[in-house]
């Protein structure tokens, strides 16, 4: 649900402050609430960026996680901006440094990000699967995941000629993942965010 009536550019929108700590994303020029979640979506979020992080250092790569931390901007096919907030973001260290000095919004011209994951909510199924699923993969980011609670499911989505071929994972299959294939979590361990 849009909260504005007049169209905001990405300018606008990252000095936006309506005073009520929401926290938006921009979707074709309107302001978009994101919900707090449930203390199972921000577990997940918080359980994927660790294993993402301690992977990448066990695999030797200069790769960090954050959760919902990074904007990516979208190119949407309306002439207004949209900026997406994913729930987790793998990209390379000194990409993330270099938002120090300025917001932590990954551009059109910037290199995409490695992998995003979305955590579904029931106010998030058809975005996180048809929207987020289409904008990522016209990004060219590699790989893609929808962790589904609701489903019990984790799907990964692996860019192919333009489009994610997904693969979807429950109970004890290990997720496998292209960008991180040291990473041996099942889709249980995922969507109760535990390592048990």
């Amino acid at each position: 649900m849009a909260v504005t009536t007049q169209k905001l550019t990405l300018a606008d929108y990252l000095a936006y402050d309506d005073g009520s700590g929401t926290r938006y994303e921009l979707v074709d020029g309107d302001l978009v609430p994101m919900g707090i979640g449930t203390g199972l979506h921000g577990a997940i979020a918080e359980f994927l960026t660790e294993q993402f992080k301690a992977a990448a250092q066990q695999a030797g790569q200069p790769w960090t996680a954050k959760d919902m931390r990074i904007g990516v901007r979208s190119p949407r096919s309306t002439r207004w901006d949209t900026s997406r907030i994913p729930d987790v973001v793998l990209l390379p260290t000194v990409q993330w440094e270099a938002m120090r000095a300025k917001e932590a919004i990954i551009e059109l011209t910037d290199p995409p990000p490695l992998l995003v994951v979305e955590v579904v909510s029931d106010s998030t199924v058809t975005i996180d699967y048809r929207a987020k699923h289409s904008e990522y993969s016209v990004l060219d980011i590699p790989e893609y995941w929808i962790v589904d609670p609701l489903k019990g499911q984790v799907i990964v989505g692996r860019l192919q000629s333009g489009r994610y071929d997904d693969e979807i994972f429950t109970g004890s299959e290990v997720v496998r993942c292209s960008v991180l294939p040291g990473l041996a979590l099942t889709a249980q361990q995922i969507l109760s965010a535990s390592l048990a």
